[in-house]
């Protein structure tokens, strides 16, 4: 009778945990995942960690602080040639989201070209467009955003427009295209009295639809 009055209970717990993981599943089910093999083109893209530039621009009474992240990008595909429009966004850690290279000034692309003295590197508006098969035809670009607090904490980047895999999702009544997108989590251990020698470290990297 014990026995009885034990297992009961312990086989309704199991029941409801089953049924609340295959609720969360579902869910999870729901929303498109990057497909774990290639069903589209995919550039190949390699990036430098996010990096921090105070540049004084002509006309500004103060230097000001910006993020910026260099990538080269190769078409390795069996396509000849791949029409792709790279675009950077920046999630801070409250929600706030920057798209990269927005009402800059010349003078931002041109102080961290000649830090990190990349030969051919492209701003956005040059980077873009049809990339041809081979390392002979690769690009180097530069993703950049005005510092949006010098308490970056945990900060996202989002990459697109590197791969070619979509998926289309109703949200309402309107279809909603999301693409294959670069997920790059980063958190910055700030020495308040040394903005710039702040510990940065990767704390993840994914692909997600977005």
């Amino acid at each position: 009778m014990n026995r009885k009055l034990i297992c009961l209970p312990l086989i309704g717990v199991v029941c409801v945990l089953y049924v609340v993981l295959c609720v969360a599943g579902a869910a999870r089910a729901d929303y498109p995942q990057p497909s774990p093999t290639p069903v589209s083109w995919e550039l190949t893209l390699t990036h430098s960690q996010p990096k921090r530039i105070v540049v004084q621009v002509p006309g500004d009474p103060g230097p000001t602080a910006y993020w910026y992240m260099t990538y080269h990008v190769v078409n390795n595909t069996d396509q000849d040639h791949v029409l792709f429009y790279p675009t950077f966004d920046l999630v801070t850690e409250d929600g706030k989201v920057i798209r990269s290279d927005t009402n800059l000034a010349p003078a931002v692309f041109d102080a961290i070209k000649g830090t990190e003295r990349i030969k051919f590197l492209l701003n956005e508006q040059a980077v873009g467009g049809e990339l041809r098969q081979g390392d002979d035809q690769s690009r180097d670009g530069v993703a950049i955003w005005p510092e949006p607090d010098v308490h970056m904490g945990t900060f996202n980047i989002f990459a697109m427009g590197f791969w070619g895999e979509a998926a289309i999702v109703k949200v309402g009544d309107q279809d909603v295209t999301l693409r294959k997108t670069l997920q790059l989590t980063y958190h910055l251990s700030l020495d308040e009295n040394a903005p710039d020698h702040g510990v940065l470290t990767e704390k993840d990297t994914q692909f997600v639809m977005r």
